[in-house]
C-alpha cells in the first residue's frame, strides 16, 4: 500500500459512510480543524488510491416496488472465484458480489427480483456459470455503518498529532495540523528557529496547505491550518508540538 491514512483521512472515510449525501468537505472541515480545500485534496487523493472506490445508496427494494432481495452462499473454485465474481456481477438482478478468503461458501451474491420466478431466473443463471449454491434465504433489511474506529473521539486533545511513526534510533515523524495562535504562525522556518521557537533537531519535510503539497525551504512561513511533517532527528515530540499547537493548549496538554 503506497498511501498512509492519517487521522484527518479516517474521519473522511468515516463521515463518507456515516452519510456520503450530507457530508460537505466544509463540515468535515470544521471537524477536523482544517480548511475545506484540503478536505476535498483529501479525497480525491483517497479515490485515486482505489481506497474510497464509489458513492452508492442503500435501496429499500421492497419498499420501492414490492421486490425480493436474495442472498445466495456459493462455493466456487479458488483458482476461478474471481472470474466467476466478475461474471456474476452481470447477470440482471445482482447488485452485490463478495468474495470470501475460504475454501467453502466463498462467494456471497445479493441479487433483487420482482418475484420468486424471477429469483429462480437468476439462480439458474449462477449454475450455469458453474457456481456451486450451496444455501439462500431472502433478505429482509440490511444497515450499513461507519467504520467506528475512524470516527471522532471525544477525549482526544485538540493537540494532538494527526499521525506519528517511529523511525530507527530515537527519530519519529509527525503530522500536526498548525493553530491559530501557534507560536510558529507567520514566522519562516528560519526564524522560528533563530528564535528558537523550533527545535534544530527538527526538520519541516512537508507542508500540506489548501489543495497542494508544498516543499518546505527555509522561507517558507507557515500558516494556520497547514498540515506540517516534521522528522525530529532526536524523538522530542512534545516540543515539535509546542511549536505548531497554542501556547495554552500545550499548558494544558
Amino acid at each position: 500500500m503506497d498511501y498512509r491514512l492519517d487521522e484527518i483521512d479516517r474521519r473522511i472515510i468515516y463521515e463518507l459512510m456515516r452519510d456520503a449525501r450530507n457530508t460537505s468537505a466544509p463540515t468535515v472541515a470544521d471537524a477536523v480543524g482544517v480548511s475545506p480545500g484540503t478536505i476535498r485534496n483529501r479525497i480525491a487523493q483517497l479515490e485515486e488510491h482505489d481506497i474510497i472506490r464509489g458513492y452508492t445508496a442503500q435501496v429499500d427494494f421492497e419498499q420501492a416496488e414490492g421486490h425480493l432481495t436474495n442472498l445466495y452462499v456459493c462455493n466456487a473454485p479458488v483458482s476461478e472465484r474471481k472470474t466467476l465474481a466478475r461474471e456474476a456481477g452481470v447477470i440482471p438482478g445482482v447488485i452485490n458480489v463478495r468474495e470470501l478468503m475460504t475454501g467453502r461458501r466463498n462467494l456471497h451474491i445479493v441479487a433483487v427480483g420482482a418475484d420468486t420466478e424471477s429469483l429462480r431466473r437468476i439462480t439458474r443463471a449462477l449454475s450455469k456459470l458453474g457456481i456451486e449454491i450451496e444455501d439462500e434465504t431472502l433478505v429482509e433489511a440490511e444497515v450499513g455503518y461507519p467504520y467506528g474506529p475512524f470516527g471522532p473521539d471525544e477525549d482526544r486533545p485538540a493537540s494532538e498529532a494527526t499521525d506519528f511513526i517511529s523511525l530507527a534510533g530515537d527519530a519519529n515523524v509527525v503530522d500536526v495540523t498548525v493553530q491559530a495562535d501557534a507560536p510558529i504562525v507567520d514566522q519562516s522556518l528560519e526564524e522560528a528557529v533563530q528564535s528558537d521557537v523550533l527545535d534544530e533537531d527538527s526538520l519541516v519535510i512537508a507542508i500540506e496547505r489548501d489543495d497542494q503539497v508544498l516543499t518546505p525551504h527555509g522561507t517558507t512561513v507557515i500558516r494556520r491550518d497547514d498540515i506540517v511533517t516534521v522528522l525530529s532527528r532526536k524523538g522530542k515530540t512534545d516540543r515539535v508540538l509546542d511549536a505548531f499547537v497554542a501556547e495554552e493548549t500545550a499548558a494544558n496538554g
